[in-house]
């Protein structure tokens, strides 16, 4: 079946062809029902506006859609600096979208093509579905993740598997053999990105280390400090706790602390812990991590985006380098 054209989207919305050329280019001069009337026709039909043709009407856009899950957390505003920080360099603006619960999400990607306001996108630590990679591609646009990697898009990421084993590597070095972790998930997208990579660079750290797998000495909770907390609490509550921690971030370590401290255990003497990211409370707190350069993420991102609008190629991934980063809160275990 060929694709719709405009006149396939002016007959649906009952309108002439200029009309819908019109509202779908947000004339002001186009009353607001009949806006409404043929950017649902558009979408029924799922009609996009042409690259050729728009930079025929009026050349590119100028304008790049951000795509971001959460905007409170320190990980996106953080990669969304650096993302900034190189598209405004380029005389680029960024339309930010907030795709926070599903009805968002899913109302972002039913309407994003047959509004062709841009000339790329970045999505921003958060996987793409089969469907809406369907929407997307619809744009014609180039489209760039970063602070996760996205399969068929060039990403920008670390490798969660590597950063786990550096921080389960630091624990076992220093002498402890029954080492809990705090597996954390996001509910709304369990298993990405970082799931799969931080919790098989524990198994296979004990595995090399000659070390059991006990499973009593997993808990798995949702993302968050408060979480990490009660998942601190299941430790402390098992007949032989571990003497060590590894959280799949600082703020799950965060909370942990939080319970040990409140339990009258001291941080390392009772109990060493160690999270991920070098979250900006980590140094506060004394939290031994594994750093991730995250504005560097988003720095790496508008340069392969660049780039990819100058015509030249570009990099199918990036991955950039954690490091270990010592602090206050692991030490050898009591003798």
């Amino acid at each position: 079946m060929p694709p719709a054209n405009m006149a396939d989207v002016a007959r649906r919305a009952g309108v002439s062809m200029a009309t819908a050329s019109r509202a779908l280019s947000n004339h002001p001069h186009v009353a607001a029902e009949t806006r409404a009337r043929v950017l649902a026709a558009a979408e029924q039909l799922s009609y996009v506006i042409s690259p050729e043709a728009s930079r025929l009407a009026g050349g590119a856009t100028g304008r790049v859609a951000v795509v971001v899950p959460h905007i409170s957390r320190w990980f996106f505003a953080a990669l969304l600096d650096g993302l900034e920080s190189v598209l405004r360099d380029a005389d680029l603006d960024v339309l930010l979208y907030h795709v926070g619960d599903t009805a968002d999400r899913r109302d972002f990607f039913q309407r994003l093509p047959a509004r062709r306001k841009v000339d790329a996108i970045v999505v921003l630590g958060m996987p793409v579905r089969d469907d809406e990679r369907a929407r997307l591609e619809l744009m014609g646009v180039h489209i760039v993740a970063a602070g996760g990697q996205v399969e068929n898009y060039p990403s920008v990421s670390i490798d969660d598997t590597a950063a786990g084993r550096q921080a389960v590597d630091h624990l076992i070095f220093l002498g402890h053999r029954r080492i809990g972790m705090i597996a954390a998930t996001d509910p709304a997208e369990p298993g990405w990105p970082t799931g799969p990579g931080r919790t098989m660079a524990y198994r296979a750290a004990l595995a090399d280390a000659g070390l059991p797998d006990d499973p009593e000495l997993v808990v798995t909770v949702e993302w968050g400090g408060r979480n990490g907390a009660a998942a601190m609490e299941r430790l402390l509550s098992l007949r032989e706790p571990p003497t060590a921690v590894y959280a799949h971030s600082d703020e799950v370590a965060l909370g942990a602390m939080r319970t040990l401290r409140r339990a009258g255990l001291r941080i390392p003497e009772d109990m060493s812990v160690v999270g991920i990211d070098d979250h900006p409370m980590a140094e506060l707190a004394d939290l031994t991590t594994v750093a991730q350069p995250v504005h560097e993420q988003g720095v790496l991102a508008g340069r392969m985006l660049r780039k990819l609008l100058a015509g030249e190629p570009g990099a199918d991934g990036v991955t950039v380098p954690t490091r270990l980063v010592v602090r206050g809160s692991t030490a050898p275990p009591r003798r």
